[in-house]
């Protein structure tokens, strides 16, 4: 990884160049470079908690006099919940996954001595703008090495000590190895973003990490291909049968677990018969957990018995369609599944929604009408992390309806190319009268 302030259009052919280089490395070579990552990034600990102190304590004054969020100072934090464990294992089992490049998904013999396959290739070259979350860069980079693509990384200001400290030592164990280093760039020019997007003819898909604003702006300022997502507005259907133990334990851990998260519980649609059954214990677990209820009329009223000490509001219009990223939770009634699930196919951004409930035919028809990425039956919107897939890391989430949705790991970052081996063949053989016809014969993969 190299720390480069060179012009956004030489950082763009330099990584494309990288590209060309790095996807033809056996896997052998790019999981070395695995290797030299985690090793490097574990001796380079204590500098880089350091690094991330000194951003942080900057942070915290920021958000004190109100120029930066709560939640960004959260995702900024690289010593918290064992944050700085789970980055250095992302990068070990991304090691461990089996090698996504050249792997053939078809093959067809289209005539004697003329066959077709289709292998996947990496996409090439990656921008992911990102801010506040320091890991994402040893995320991305372990993810683009496997994957074979070449990625230019710029972060914002909140965390620059924390990702310069860390792609020293990225830069430093990928010397030792056959990637080039232009492979994983990360751009430190001020205002790069702009010429960055610019670079349609050498960038190949944009990767976003972080705000709402961010997103869209990049999403309306380029021609590159952009992967992600603008909002996580996760919601849960509390169907009238579902477990109230059960109901409130994923309630609370969807809610409370980490906020901050684009995979956190932003709405909570309860059936209007579960008011007075289970809605109350799932309230009750919440309010413990200092959550502010922002409730409809009948949902607020099914709480009196909740302590005064609990946070309940009457909630607006505006709440429905809001990210809170905070202990705030929208509450809303509603007569039946369809109706939830039409509230969650408007409101919803196609993050991870979920239904809790016993009937296995509801959780069902739930699952196949929501249209989102991920949709889960009694299980946390927690889940939803590329981690907790199996992917070993992800580089985002991606609630569009091309290529890839849902957290996006090596299969989300690789593409594929048509091989045709022949001998000779000529298409002005085929067709017309007295043409050869082709077989079109399914091969086995292997």
């Amino acid at each position: 990884m190299s720390l480069t302030n060179a012009s956004p259009l030489d950082a763009a052919l330099a990584a494309k160049s990288a590209s060309h280089v790095l996807a033809t490395l056996p896997a052998s070579a790019r999981n070395d470079a695995l290797t030299a990552m985690h090793d490097g990034l574990a001796q380079a600990r204590d500098d880089i908690l350091a690094a991330n102190a000194r951003d942080l304590d900057l942070a915290r004054k920021a958000a004190a006099d109100g120029s930066l969020s709560q939640s960004l100072v959260s995702r900024l934090d690289l010593g918290k919940k064992g944050k700085w464990e789970d980055m250095l294992q992302g990068i070990l089992d991304v090691r461990g996954l089996d090698d996504p490049v050249g792997r053939v998904t078809l093959r067809t013999r289209l005539d004697d001595g003329l066959d077709l396959e289709r292998v996947t290739c990496p996409i090439g070259v990656l921008l992911i703008i990102f801010e506040a979350r320091p890991e994402v860069i040893a995320n991305i980079a372990a993810l683009a090495v496997k994957s074979g693509n070449a990625a230019i990384l710029k972060g914002g200001k909140e965390s620059t000590e924390s990702f310069i400290a860390i792609s020293r030592a990225i830069g430093a164990a990928l010397d030792r190895t056959r990637v080039p280093n232009a492979a994983i760039q990360l751009v430190t020019t001020r205002d790069a973003i702009p010429e960055l997007l610019a670079q349609d003819r050498h960038i190949d898909l944009v990767i976003p990490r972080g705000s709402n604003e961010l997103v869209r702006y990049i999403k309306g300022n380029t021609r590159i291909p952009v992967l992600g997502h603008a909002d996580g507005l996760c919601s849960i259907y509390l169907e009238q049968s579902a477990d109230p133990k059960m109901a409130a334990d994923v309630v609370v851990d969807a809610k409370t677990s980490y906020p901050a998260a684009c995979n956190s519980l932003e709405t909570l649609l309860v059936q209007e018969s579960a008011l007075d059954t289970v809605f109350p214990l799932v309230a009750a677990a919440l309010a413990s957990k200092g959550v502010e209820l922002r409730c409809d009329t009948k949902s607020k009223a099914a709480l009196s018995s909740l302590p005064s000490t609990a946070k309940v509001v009457d909630v607006t219009a505006e709440d429905y369609d809001t990210e809170f990223l905070d202990l705030v939770l929208a509450v809303k009634t509603v007569s039946d599944l369809d109706e939830a699930v039409a509230h969650i196919n408007t409101h919803g951004s196609h993050h991870t929604d979920i239904i809790l409930t016993t009937s296995g035919n509801l959780a069902e028809q739930f699952m196949s009408a929501v249209d989102s990425a991920g949709v889960y039956w009694n299980a946390s919107t927690r889940f939803a992390d590329g981690m907790r897939y199996g992917f070993g890391t992800e580089v985002g989430i991606s609630t569009n309806k091309i290529h890839s949705r849902g957290p996006v790991g090596l299969e989300g970052l690789m593409i594929y190319k048509y091989k045709i081996r022949g001998a000779g063949h000529v298409t002005a053989a085929y067709g017309g009268a007295g043409g050869k016809q082709f077989k079109h014969e399914s091969l086995p993969l292997e």
